[in-house]
């Protein structure tokens, strides 16, 4: 039984708790030593981390346990740093949301403008989590969950020494929505980047099953925070792939700018008052078990990714999974640093990608083209403040595009998360 020391970096996000009974899952083959919970939120690292130790008593689980608001302590040790933040909290998401709604332009906090200036936030502190990193534990293994995650992977790989893996739980939900369907047995090929990712083929026993799929109109369930617009069968035949939920912002954009315009509350605010909710119930100091009110939050299944790749890479199990790393020569298409989405063997030395085969779907080619250049820009911008490649990432990215309604978006954003934004008022 390997023993690790994790570090859990935002430890005061309601969904912690999941995390936890995610490790206690697997208590048979990954033996915790010492597990950190930081958090710079007294309130929440308080309340949530209590729980997660009651929620590890209960279990049995004999381990050194820290609650810190100290970065350097918690990552004393570490064998994997778990990272789940959240730079401005709900109320810099509901900026996120709602701002660009005055442009007519979709409020998303992972994708357009407003996945945009979530990962400008983010980026400055990821870039001091993985300096203490390299500095307090080299080797180990950055987990990330920060989202948007493939951007904020991009970053960590291409901008630091850290060994970095990205996650999304959309992937697990696309594949078992999939076995749902056609049996347990299933192969398939997924392509992407982080929420923006497609199926394009799947297989029982040798057997192709893609065109069954698509003309029945299959499509994987959405996530809780994503309102289901479906995709007709004229899409699906379009565009030849079973499309990722996010995937909805492309092709239901009006639908889906239409619905934020309508809706009495931002997604924010219906989180807020869920997180309120849930960390009333955390305080409950009977309370040692996950509650079911977890699953109204969009983070369905993500205890089973993030431990499941803990524990392959910690026992060397060279399982499947669908992470965020770089392309190498899986992808021609793409350059070989640039981050993907895509299945990948893991073990002992991380994860390297399963040969897709090669990839004749133009619409999918196009679309992943032009949103990784956004993402590269963005990239580039969070990193140096550089309000060009700000303004290039957005006329690229095909949710804004609009000169006027980009440039003058983003002058109240960036004014709108000035405490969050160093790279860009470094010179004031």
């Amino acid at each position: 039984m390997k023993e690790i020391n994790v570090a859990i970096i935002g430890s005061g996000s309601t969904y912690c708790p999941e995390l936890i009974d995610g490790f206690l899952k697997v208590q048979d083959s990954l033996k915790l030593k010492r597990i950190s919970f930081m958090d710079i939120d007294d309130r929440k690292r308080t309340i949530v981390g209590n729980l997660c130790i009651r929620m590890l008593k209960h279990a049995g689980i004999d381990c050194e346990t820290v609650i810190t608001d100290d970065l350097d302590t918690a990552l004393q040790g570490a064998d994997f740093v778990v990272t789940q933040i959240r730079v401005g909290k709900l109320p810099a998401r509901h900026l996120d949301e709602t701002i660009p709604l005055k442009y007519n332009l979709i409020g998303q906090e992972t994708t357009g403008i407003g996945g945009f200036f979530k990962a400008q936030r983010t980026i400055p502190i990821i870039k001091n989590i993985c300096d203490k990193i390299e500095s307090i534990c080299p080797d180990a293994w950055l987990i990330n969950f920060t989202n948007p995650s493939g951007i904020i992977t991009e970053f960590v790989l291409n901008n630091t020494n850290v060994k970095c893996i990205g996650l999304c739980n959309v992937p697990i939900d696309m594949i078992d929505d999939t076995k749902e369907d056609l049996g347990e047995e299933i192969e398939y090929t997924y392509v992407g980047l982080n929420h923006l990712s497609w199926m394009t083929s799947v297989r029982v026993n040798g057997e192709e099953k893609i065109e069954q799929l698509l003309s029945e109109g299959f499509t994987p369930k959405v996530m809780a925070n994503i309102k289901d617009d479906g995709f007709s069968l004229e899409t699906l035949r379009a565009i030849h792939a079973v499309p990722s939920s996010y995937l909805q912002y492309y092709y239901c954009r009006n639908a889906k700018l239409s619905h934020l315009l309508e809706g009495e509350k931002s997604r924010a605010q219906v989180c807020m008052e869920i997180e309120e909710q849930l960390l009333e119930m955390y305080s409950d100091e009977g309370l040692y078990i996950k509650p079911a009110l977890l699953d109204e939050r969009g983070g369905h299944k993500y205890s089973l990714v993030a431990v499941n790749l803990i524990n392959a890479i910690a026992n060397d199990i060279n399982d499947v999974q669908v992470v965020n790393i770089k392309n190498g020569n899986t992808l021609p298409f793409l350059k070989p640093d640039d981050v993907i989405e895509v299945a990948a063997r893991v073990g002992k030395d991380g994860a390297k990608a399963i040969p897709v085969g090669e990839i004749t779907n133009r619409h999918i080619i196009g679309l992943m083209r032009v949103v990784k250049e956004y993402e590269n820009y963005t990239v580039k911008a969070g990193r140096d403040g550089d309000e060009e490649a700000a303004l290039n990432a957005l006329l690229i990215h095909p949710l804004v595009g609009d000169w006027e309604a980009a440039h003058n978006c983003f002058e109240e954003m960036k004014e709108a998360h000035r405490q969050y934004l160093p790279q860009y008022f470094k010179k004031i």
